[in-house]
């Protein structure tokens, strides 16, 4: 199932020439683990409530892949370049399959009530 990666980065005051050196070097990072960019700091459309900074969503096949990525050693190497100087939060969640049913999940959950 499809696993995305979901980070929100709040605005620097200054933008460090280390957080460059790291967008520059990620995709490598990503690719043995087939991951791609699906959004990457995009204009931001607020509609309820607060979203100060930007969005990045990656893709990658399965939770596994997202997670054998985010514990490579070639990331980890790259990841103080963004956190030393950015607060953000980053998630990883399992997409839905084909044909997914937010009603069918409903019942599902009015079942167990």
């Amino acid at each position: 199932m499809t696993a995305y990666v979901i980070a929100h980065l709040r605005d620097p005051e200054e933008l460090h020439p280390e957080v460059l050196e790291y967008m520059e070097g990620i995709q490598a990072t990503m690719d043995p683990f087939s991951g791609r960019f699906v959004v990457h700091g995009g204009a931001v459309d607020v509609r309820e409530g607060r979203w100060p900074g930007n969005v990045v969503m990656l893709e990658f096949p399965s939770v596994e892949n997202a997670r054998d990525w985010y514990e490579s050693a070639a990331y980890r190497e790259i990841l103080p370049l963004r956190t030393d100087h950015l607060e953000g939060d980053l998630i990883i969640v399992e997409g839905v399959g084909p044909g997914y049913d937010p009603a069918t999940k409903a019942a599902e959950l009015r079942k167990a009530l």
